[in-house]
């Protein structure tokens, strides 16, 4: 058809047809930027081995990329036999992306260069948060973290804000968290987009944990897995063929309002905040299983209490029995809920995420194995989250970076 454009994989935003110079070359300086990235700096020779592209080929394309400001020439190659070849690596300065991640106590917020390194963080403490300050809150935070980069606002081409529930995509509106006050308003998002200079991008922070993981941590080279979180809520990400399942409403994966056995029956779970799963085997359970077995604990606050406890139990310190059997039981109730989740999803990988799960480590991680396969019919293979920092943050950042990344780095255009 007249007027229409084709977009080629790999290359967004890429029009021609496949094959023409142009779009040949765009492809070729994409695959090369990823190699960069993946791999640091690397010499012309180097790249054109990795790419099959000749010498002189690959020495246009470090040209082009150089005069685009896209890559810089970083020292030379030292310890090798004959003459030293030059190193080339991506601009770290051609382009910055951020990320925020909101809780109902705090919003933290990062700046990322595109070659992935945070150069500016920032933490707003968020007592008492009203629907006036939102957006306020929004800036400031992100503003901290641009300030911390040494960067202008505008510098940063897009934002991924993390929050716990989803948008619906039909209204807008934030739904499956009542508990982060303010943030329910039917015009948020069109406020926040008049107050920020860069295209922004919402996101349920469990899924953002699902892609630090998948791209950087225990998922990756997976493309079906579902990752378990819990510290706050407990929560779910579903990964299927390779892409988060977020569900007609964005609720896909709020496994907490699951009906469980062993819990009474929740009624109204959108009001309730709360649901079997999350009675069973949230953080609160933790410290009232510990106090039936007769180990003295406060119960509160809950994510940090019932991590203390799990960690102490998974070192198995000194011995006692009550702590093994806080790991028995508390595995049990988790593979309860997981089991709900195999029967349905069937997946590959389980991830088990979040303060109050990674706290008990390869002793808790064993158990709920050990348990699921007594209760489920698929054996899916369970291993413990492996990206250790502010894993929300770090999937935030991801989003922002790979969407960042298709832009700045289409020389197509």
């Amino acid at each position: 058809m007249a007027g229409t454009t084709q977009r080629v994989p790999g290359v967004p935003g890429t029009p021609g047809t496949p094959g023409t110079p142009r779009v040949l070359r765009a492809m070729n300086d994409r695959a090369a930027l990823d190699l960069l990235l993946e791999h640091g700096p690397l010499s012309r020779t180097r790249i054109g081995k990795l790419t099959g592209l000749s010498k002189p080929t690959a020495s246009q394309l470090l040209a082009r990329l150089e005069a685009a400001g896209l890559v810089v020439a970083t020292g030379t190659t030292e310890g090798r036999p004959g003459p030293n070849a030059q190193l080339y690596a991506v601009n770290a300065r051609a382009a910055y992306a951020a990320g925020l991640d909101v809780t109902t106590r705090r919003i933290r917020a990062a700046v990322a260069d595109v070659t992935g390194e945070i150069v500016g963080e920032a933490e707003l403490p968020t007592p008492g948060r009203s629907a006036a300050g939102v957006v306020r809150q929004v800036t400031e935070a992100l503003d901290g973290a641009v300030g911390a980069a040494g960067i202008a606002r505008e510098e940063v081409r897009r934002l991924v804000i993390g929050t716990p529930g989803a948008f619906d995509p039909a209204t807008g509106r934030l739904r499956y968290a009542s508990h982060l006050p303010g943030w329910h308003s039917p015009t948020l998002l069109e406020e926040l987009a008049a107050a920020l200079p860069m295209p922004f991008e919402y996101e349920n922070d469990v899924n953002l944990v699902a892609l630090a993981e998948q791209r950087l941590g225990a998922a990756r080279g997976h493309s079906d897995f579902v990752l378990l979180w819990n510290e706050e809520g407990i929560g779910a990400a579903l990964v299927l063929g390779g892409r988060l399942h977020r569900g007609f409403t964005g609720g896909a994966g709020e496994v907490g309002f699951l009906p469980v056995p062993g819990t009474p029956l929740v009624r109204q779970v959108t009001k309730a905040n709360s649901g079997g799963y999350q009675e069973l085997a949230g953080a609160q359970a933790v410290p009232r299983i510990a106090r039936s077995l007769g180990v003295e604990t406060p119960e509160q606050p809950y994510a940090p209490v019932a991590a203390a406890l799990l960690a102490h139990a998974g070192a198995a310190a000194d011995g006692d029995p009550r702590y093994a059997a806080l790991l028995d039981r508390y595995a049990e109730r988790v593979a309860i809920g997981l089991s709900s989740v195999v029967a349905v999803l069937d997946p590959e990988l389980i991830v088990l995420s979040g303060d109050v799960l990674v706290a008990g480590g390869e002793p808790l991680r064993a158990r709920v194995q050990s348990e699921l396969a007594d209760l489920a019919a698929s054996r899916p293979r369970l291993v413990l989250a492996s990206v250790p920092r502010r894993p929300v943050l770090r999937g935030a950042l991801e989003s922002a970076l790979a969407a960042t990344r298709d832009e700045v780095f289409d020389t197509s255009r």
